[in-house]
């Protein structure tokens, strides 16, 4: 590709200098959509031009999809190192063809290794079985996870577990869930679903039912969610936020 080759394009797209932090924050994306038969996705940081650990990762076989959400302890580099840390110790588990509980393990083993508790990273790692819709989740953290199914929304609750990094050998153990076709998930982290207005008031469950119960594709979602975010919290909130959308289509039976 000519844009691994030249920052022309990345400079082009850029309204103003990206903190290091944030240079270090998207050079971690895979982008910021997707779609295959199976599936529709769609993925969004802000402040895009100052974020810290918050992030997100997917890869996609020809079996599942792989979905990760992120949210690095601290501010600044010091976040955005501790995630890059983290999602690169996941992909190389992923890599090797390690199950997604073992991925959590060993990132998690990564991170403890290099700050011995003081610093950890919460986590969401989720793995999609196209033929059969089942979804396996590790809940490592603070992201929340929001279905659409027909004209309910609800929130997927599952058993959490200590983030990655936290204490020395932790075990992670996966639940599942289904997914069927014409679901919608959205993934929002904490410095979405718990923004404050000036008030002090959480922008809560009700905006969020709104934001996902609207008629825009997948790709959409995110942004407009974390536009209303913005306009509800406080001007001065420094708090990164992620929002993934996923509408799943799933694989039909031959």
């Amino acid at each position: 590709m000519a844009e691994r080759d030249t920052d022309r394009y990345q400079r082009a797209r850029r309204a103003s200098r990206l903190t290091l932090a944030a240079e270090t924050q998207w050079q971690l994306l895979p982008g910021r959509a997707s779609r295959r038969r199976e599936y529709a996705l769609g993925a969004q940081l802000e402040p895009a031009y100052a974020i810290g650990g918050d992030g997100y990762d997917w890869a996609a076989t020809a079996t599942d999809l792989t979905l990760t959400v992120v949210n690095g302890m601290g501010e600044g580099t010091t976040a955005a190192l501790l995630t890059s840390l983290a999602v690169n110790a996941l992909r190389n588990a992923r890599r090797a063809g390690i199950d997604l509980a073992d991925q959590a393990v060993l990132a998690d083993q990564a991170v403890y290794a290099q700050h011995r508790g003081e610093l950890y990273i919460s986590a969401l790692l989720m793995c999609f079985a196209y033929d059969s819709g089942l979804v396996s989740v590790v809940d490592a953290g603070s992201p929340q996870i929001w279905r659409r199914r027909g004209r309910a929304v609800e929130r997927i609750t599952v058993e959490p577990q200590l983030p990655l990094g936290m204490f020395q050998e932790t075990a992670y153990t996966p639940q599942t869930f289904q997914v069927l076709p014409g679901d919608r998930l959205v993934i929002v982290s904490d410095g979405a679903h718990a923004a404050r207005s000036p008030g002090g008031e959480v922008y809560g469950t009700a905006a969020l039912q709104r934001g996902i119960s609207c008629l825009l594709p997948a790709e959409d979602v995110p942004t407009a969610i974390l536009r209303e975010v913005s306009g509800h919290r406080s001007a001065d909130a420094d708090d990164d936020a992620v929002v993934v959308c996923m509408d799943w289509y799933g694989r039909p039976a031959e």
